[in-house]
C-alpha cells in the first residue's frame, strides 16, 4: 500500500510516499480503507524531531494518528461494527503516533461516522475533540465562569469553544481578525492576540478570567498568568515553557489513557444533531502530505487540515 512516511527527522521534505506492507487488526481493532486523514500540529512536531526526547519514534514512521474510512477487516472482540461501516478514530499506537496517512490503517479507538459530515470532517475530529475535552475536564470550570482560550480558531480551539459553551462557560477566544466571525459563530467572544491582550481581555471580562487555556504555544503564558492571577489556573497544551512557570502542561499519554476519549462518541452525537461543527480549512492529497505539514506549521489555521486518500 501507499503511505506517507519519514525515515529521518527534518523539514516537511523528509516525507515521502512509500510502498509498504498492509497492516491487519489485532484484538479489539478494526482496519479501514482510509478516505481521509486529519493533520495535527503534533504530526509535524514529531516529524521535525522537536518532540524526539519525549516521544521518540521508531523510524521509518507513517505520519498521522486520526483517520476516517470504511471498515474492511475486524479484529477478534471488536464488537458493534461490521464490514462496510463508515467510522473515524485513532490509529494503532504500537509505533508512537503513526499509521494514519496511508491507504489502509488500523484503528484502536473508533466510532461511527455521522452521515451528516464527510470523511475529511470526520478525520479532523479525534485529536481536536480529545484534547479539548481533556483540557476542559482538567480545569474544572463551573457554569457561568469565564475561560480565555489563546489560539481559539484552529482545530482544538474550535472544539474547545463549542464544548465549553455547552457547559455554560463564557468563552473569550484570541485569533486574527480574519477569524473573529468564525469564533463568534461558534459561541466565543473574539479578540486579537498579541500586544495589548491584558487590556483587551480586562475590558471584555471586568470581573476577571477564571481560567486560561494556551493552545497557541506562542509565548503568551505570562499574560495568561497575569489575567487569571495564578499559574495554576492556566493550562497549556503547546508550550514546554509552562513547566518552568508553574503552569500545567497537558499531553495525551496513549489513546486509551485519558477518560476523555468518551468524547468521540458524545461529539459524534452532537454532530448528528447539528450541535457541533469542526470545519476543514484546507485539504491536500495524500501525495501532498509535505505541503499539508507546511501549511500546518504556518499557523493561523481556521479549523482543520485533512489529507484525502483515493
Amino acid at each position: 500500500m501507499k503511505a506517507a512516511q519519514f525515515g529521518e527527522y527534518g523539514t516537511p521534505e523528509v516525507l515521502e510516499i512509500a510502498d509498504i506492507a498492509e497492516p491487519h487488526p489485532g484484538p479489539g481493532q478494526v482496519r479501514i480503507k482510509v478516505r481521509a486523514v486529519g493533520v495535527n500540529p503534533v504530526d509535524w512536531k514529531i516529524r521535525s524531531g522537536m518532540l524526539a526526547e519525549i516521544l521518540p519514534a521508531t523510524l521509518p514512521l507513517i505520519t498521522g494518528t486520526d483517520a476516517a474510512g470504511v471498515v474492511d477487516e475486524i479484529g477478534l472482540g471488536a464488537n458493534g461494527v461490521a464490514i462496510g461501516d463508515e467510522v473515524f478514530g485513532v490509529t494503532s499506537t504500537e509505533a508512537i503516533h503513526g499509521g494514519a496517512a496511508a491507504e489502509y490503517a488500523v484503528l484502536d479507538i473508533f466510532t461511527a461516522k455521522p452521515p451528516t459530515i464527510g470523511f475529511a470532517e470526520a478525520a479532523g475530529l479525534p485529536t481536536a475533540v480529545e484534547t479539548a475535552t481533556r483540557a476542559l475536564d482538567d480545569m474544572h470550570l463551573a457554569e457561568g465562569q469565564t475561560l480565555l482560550i489563546d489560539g481559539a480558531a484552529g482545530g482544538v480551539g474550535s472544539a474547545a469553544v463549542q464544548l465549553a459553551a455547552r457547559r455554560g462557560i463564557r468563552v473569550i477566544g484570541t485569533a486574527s481578525e480574519a477569524n473573529h466571525d468564525h469564533l463568534h459563530a461558534l459561541g466565543a467572544i473574539p479578540t486579537r492576540y498579541g500586544a495589548g491582550l491584558l487590556d483587551r481581555v480586562t475590558a471584555l471580562a471586568p470581573d476577571g478570567v477564571h481560567a486560561a487555556l494556551d493552545i497557541a504555544g506562542q509565548g503568551g503564558l505570562l499574560d495568561l498568568i497575569a489575567l487569571t492571577g495564578d499559574p495554576q489556573r492556566v493550562l497549556s497544551i503547546a508550550d514546554p515553557e509552562a513547566l518552568n512557570l508553574g503552569v500545567h502542561l497537558s499531553a495525551r499519554v496513549g489513546p486509551a489513557a485519558p477518560a476523555a476519549w468518551h468524547a468521540l462518541d458524545q461529539t459524534a452525537d452532537l454532530v448528528r444533531q447539528g450541535l457541533f461543527v469542526l470545519p476543514v480549512g484546507a485539504t491536500f492529497d495524500l501525495h501532498d502530505a509535505a505541503r499539508a505539514h507546511q501549511h500546518s506549521q504556518s499557523g493561523h489555521i481556521r479549523g482543520k487540515i485533512a489529507l484525502t486518500v483515493a
